[in-house]
């Protein structure tokens, strides 16, 4: 496989292998590609999450808090 990076990024690449923190510049890439796939995952969560939430507020079904600590302890009861 060969992947072509823009020049900012070429330099990138080779100042990290150059700092000792990589081998080389497949594991600069597949470090990227995993972090990539994680964050992916975690936006999908917020936003099923997101959707879960509107519709109980669509719904009506919301409860009123009115500091963070009580927020905290709802958010921790996980009601």
């Amino acid at each position: 496989m060969h992947i072509s990076l823009t020049p900012e990024l070429e330099k990138v690449v080779k100042q990290k292998v150059e700092s000792g923190l990589y081998n080389n510049a497949s594991e600069i890439i597949r470090e990227a590609l995993r972090l990539s796939l994680k964050q992916e995952a975690e936006n999908d969560w917020l936003k099923r999450e997101a959707a879960i939430g509107y519709a109980q507020l669509e719904a009506g079904e919301t409860v009123r808090v009115k500091s963070k600590k009580q927020f905290l302890e709802l958010a921790r009861s996980g009601k």
